[in-house]
């Protein structure tokens, strides 16, 4: 899937289980900031497992500087759809996100949030076209702003972040799952797991069909659940 799908995907999965799962397993209720932020963040975060992709959205949503680091984790994960692939990366970006909240405080939270904002304008194109110094530089500074704006909402350290990130990991993973190449979900084993539903990346299918049915259903989702105005804040 293409990194637009990917944080469409993240942002409906968030939107749809805010309601349900943090209570379930976080034990918070999430009130409707905390709905809202935590979407727009999990679309970022669900382009992380792409750390390992050279060329893809992630490589550019920073420029120099994360076209260098994707090429370090592939080196380091065995390339492209290995590695950070996996239900043990999910497992990772959840429990190193909250060992950062939890230990290195605010500073980590806001650090957090700045890149998967940059991450999100960048993949869902909030951002000039292109690949250059332009679009990555006004991706820093909408990024920047985003972060001082949420700053004044953030709670201390929200405990719903790391289950933000790990959603948006997973959501990846699921969405790669139905392609042809498929996941290698339980890595090390080699075994990949797939439904294909999108026989090539950018297709009709995933274009025309799936990235507008997640869209509709995310700002529905989001509507009943954050923004109506009988939703208690």
């Amino acid at each position: 899937m293409m990194g637009h799908s990917h944080a469409v995907s993240g942002a409906m999965l968030y939107a749809a289980s805010a309601p349900f799962l943090p209570p379930l397993l976080l034990g918070v209720h999430l009130a409707p900031a905390d709905i809202l932020m935590g979407t727009v963040l999990c679309a970022g975060a669900a382009l992380l497992p792409d750390l390992d992709h050279h060329d893809g959205t992630i490589a550019h949503f920073l420029g120099p500087v994360s076209k260098l680091l994707c090429r370090l984790v592939a080196w380091i994960s065995g390339g492209h759809r290995h590695a950070t692939h996996s239900l043990l990366f999910v497992a990772l970006t959840g429990l190193g996100s909250w060992a950062g909240i939890s230990y290195l405080g605010r500073n980590f939270t806001l650090g957090l949030t700045f890149v998967l904002l940059a991450l999100a304008i960048r993949a869902l194109r909030i951002h000039p076209p292109g690949d250059g110094p332009t679009a990555w530089l006004t991706i820093v500074g909408m990024a920047a702003l985003g972060t001082a704006g949420l700053n004044r909402w953030l709670p201390s350290a929200p405990g719903w972040l790391p289950y933000a990130v790990a959603l948006g990991a997973l959501a990846h993973l699921l969405g790669d799952c139905l392609t042809k190449q498929g996941a290698p979900l339980l890595w090390p084993h080699r075994e990949r797991y797939e439904i294909v539903l999108i026989k090539r990346s950018g297709n009709g299918v995933e274009t025309k069909f799936l990235v507008p049915v997640m869209t509709v259903a995310t700002f529905a989702l989001l509507w009943f659940t954050a923004l109506a105005p009988t939703v208690s804040s």
